[in-house]
């Protein structure tokens, strides 16, 4: 339904604002701002607190950041130059000294008397080519006419012996440790008290197998049946083995026993 009219809606109308609630300031404000104040530090402002003013006089000069040599010892400056070896001015060379060598002859006789100089080894690689020496081309067999050729280098035969010492000690540690698992025959009195205690066994579990009830109507009686039942048929298995077999031989760590035939 429209509101009715009236010509009092028609007058402007000073519009109300709600008033506005006072800001919140928290009691602990005044404890907050103490706390602050004293825990702060001169240094956590804008720069410490008191700065020594540079003076004006102790301007940055030119070179005074390079770094200096240490001041010349005396004794560097006492030491002498070691003598030259070049004649002075003033000096004069000996004159007048005559040789009676026959320089003539002696080479003549040298030259008669001396071997021919034999000629440098040399290959060419093809008709029209260049010379080349002989001895640096690797043509010649200089690595098999060196005193060592052919002979086991020293470390090669050292590496050899500590290779089969190590292979020794391995195997000696092997045989060790099959001695150590080696089998044992089972003595007489042992294997009469282990046929003993697995009739034992049988005779107690057989005892619970006898306690059931007649009647097995539930889960867990037919699991606990089955079980007894197992653990029977192990045990007349072992009590057949060890009746069978006169001599038994045991492992040092085995958990089970290997019978042997007698006969073997």
């Amino acid at each position: 339904m429209a509101a009715p009219e009236s010509i009092y809606n028609l007058l402007p109308r000073l519009q109300e604002r709600p008033a506005k609630p006072p800001r919140y300031i928290s009691t602990f404000r005044p404890s907050v701002k103490h706390e602050t104040e004293k825990s702060k530090a001169q240094w956590k402002t804008m720069g410490p607190a008191k700065v020594a003013v540079p003076s004006p006089k102790n301007f940055l000069k030119k070179h005074s950041k390079e770094p200096k040599l240490p001041a010349r010892k005396k004794e560097q400056d006492s030491k002498k130059l070691p003598a030259l070896s070049v004649p002075l001015r003033t000096d004069h060379p000996v004159m007048g000294i005559q040789s009676k060598k026959n320089f003539i002859n002696t080479n003549a006789v040298a030259a008669i008397t001396g071997l021919p100089k034999k000629p440098q080894p040399i290959y060419v690689d093809r008709r029209q080519g260049d010379k080349y020496l002989l001895e640096t081309s690797g043509l010649v067999p200089k690595y098999i006419k060196k005193k060592d050729y052919g002979i086991t280098p020293k470390y090669v035969t050292r590496r050899t012996e500590e290779m089969k010492r190590a292979q020794k000690e391995h195997e000696t540690h092997v045989l060790e440790y099959l001695k150590e698992k080696a089998m044992k025959q089972l003595s007489d009195e042992e294997r009469e008290n282990l046929l003993q205690g697995l009739k034992k066994n049988w005779e107690e579990v057989h005892h619970e197998f006898q306690c059931l009830s007649v009647e097995i109507d539930t889960i867990p009686k037919k699991l606990r049946k089955e079980k007894l039942e197992s653990q029977m048929k192990q045990l007349e298995h072992d009590i057949d083995v060890i009746e069978k077999h006169k001599v038994i031989y045991i492992a040092n760590e085995a958990a089970f026993l290997q019978p042997v035939s007698s006969e073997l």
